[in-house]
């Protein structure tokens, strides 16, 4: 699966796999995606790994509150549905005498 291309700078290269190939392999998104790439590269394309690291907490902060805000949202419209299906349910029993 790795992809020979001599393009392809050595930082972003890990064993016998690139970390582009590793991160669609895995097929994570756009977030989970970057922060890998920053990890693997920490320490090999500066002399100062900490600027990596942050950019890839960076990422991964910005990936954690995506989904605390995209589980209130499915938390909610669970609620909703469950309030919708009762309201249905009383008002259809109405109707059913």
């Amino acid at each position: 699966m790795a992809d020979s291309n001599p393009k392809s700078p050595s930082y972003y290269k890990r064993g016998n796999i690139e970390v582009w190939d590793f991160i669609r392999d895995q097929q994570l998104n756009y977030h989970l995606g970057n922060a890998i790439k920053y990890i693997c590269r920490a320490g090999f394309k500066t002399e100062d790994p900490l600027a990596d690291i942050n950019k890839a907490i960076h990422y991964l902060e910005n990936e954690r509150e995506f989904l605390r805000n995209s589980s209130i949202r499915v938390q909610d419209l669970v609620q909703a549905a469950a309030w919708a299906d009762d309201f249905l349910f009383e008002s259809a029993a109405e109707f059913d005498r």
